[in-house]
């Protein structure tokens, strides 16, 4: 698949998400990439800004499976990944799937849910697959985790370990809506729900397409450079206690690969390595400050400015 078709693809993808989250194309570009790149997004903020809404409407854009699991305090791990039942009649074990096998999974206010239950994602995430009583089975390809969750300050809420924060490739927030954008809200909702009248542009055969398509995206030297000295700044840094680890690393390159490709580019630019570096590494990093999200974000920044910019012909 050329990259031409890629781009014409997710601009699809992205105008019709567009018909139902107003204003937000950055975000929705920005999880297109982690969906091409085969990472899973983490979607923070604060109740009521569209974080389910876009997950919604990103699997209603896809002719493909979607399952939904709303994370509470009493969910087990079980009710994800699915359990073996004793069938009386056959006198066997038969193996009830959960949510997780699926092409698309919303994890809805996935901090609400315990630690215990928050590791049964790990090995979905990482390696596609689940096991369960010693019997390990695959997942549907592409698969794909959307989790939400709460800021930490929400009472009810349970911080998720950095083991599970960093498998996800990306990390975004929505925000609020600006003045113009909330007027335009309420002008697209005053009748009816635009979610509802979605329908899907792409099947999940096509995204698989386009995700292999975005690995021969090129990369050159010194782009690459230019990502590995930001990368080895932050394990660096005074202010930091922990860096970038290699998965960090691998996931910023097929990160900035599959972004590049939307843009009908077959070639990375600083400016692709500069948009997802913080959607990409902040959430890997600790900080010694106290305001960690705030502080990660601004180290991230100052690394970035003192860096120089690769100037050659990142086309070959």
């Amino acid at each position: 698949m050329e990259m031409i078709e890629v781009a014409g693809k997710a601009a699809r993808i992205q105008n019709n998400i567009a018909r139902v989250i107003i204003g937000k194309d950055q975000v929705i570009r920005q999880m297109l990439a982690a969906l091409l790149a085969g990472g899973h997004v983490l979607v923070e903020d604060t109740p009521g800004t569209g974080k389910t809404m876009l997950s919604k409407a990103l699997a209603a854009s896809m002719d493909a499976g979607f399952g939904r699991i709303q994370f509470t305090p009493d969910l087990l791990p079980a009710d994800v990944t699915g359990l073996n039942v004793y069938n009386q009649k056959t006198m066997t074990f038969d193996f009830t799937p959960g949510p997780v096998f699926t092409n698309i999974l919303l994890a809805d206010e996935i901090n609400r849910a315990t630690p215990r239950t928050q590791s049964s994602l790990l090995e979905c995430m990482e390696e596609k697959q689940v096991t369960v009583d010693g019997e390990t089975r695959k997942l549907a390809e592409p698969f794909f985790l959307i989790a939400t969750q709460n800021p930490v300050e929400t009472a009810g809420t349970y911080p998720l370990p950095e083991a599970q924060m960093d498998r996800f490739a990306m990390q975004l927030s929505m925000g609020y809506p600006t003045m113009e954008e909330e007027l335009k809200i309420m002008d697209r909702y005053i009748n009816d729900n635009p979610l509802e009248e979605l329908k899907p542009v792409c099947t999940s055969a096509e995204v698989i397409e386009m995700r292999d398509a975005c690995r021969q995206v090129f990369v050159h030297d010194c782009v690459r450079k230019y990502m590995a000295q930001i990368i080895q700044a932050t394990r660096e840094h005074s202010s930091l206690s922990i860096g970038v680890n290699p998965r960090g690393t691998l996931a910023y390159l097929r990160c900035v690969q599959a972004y590049a490709a939307i843009q009908g580019r077959e070639y990375v630019t600083p400016d692709d390595v500069k948009a997802l570096c913080v959607p990409v590494l902040a959430h890997r990093l600790l900080s010694y400050a106290t305001n960690q999200s705030g502080a990660v974000q601004n180290i991230l920044e100052e690394i970035m400015g003192r860096i120089p910019v690769p100037t050659e012909d990142w086309s070959k």
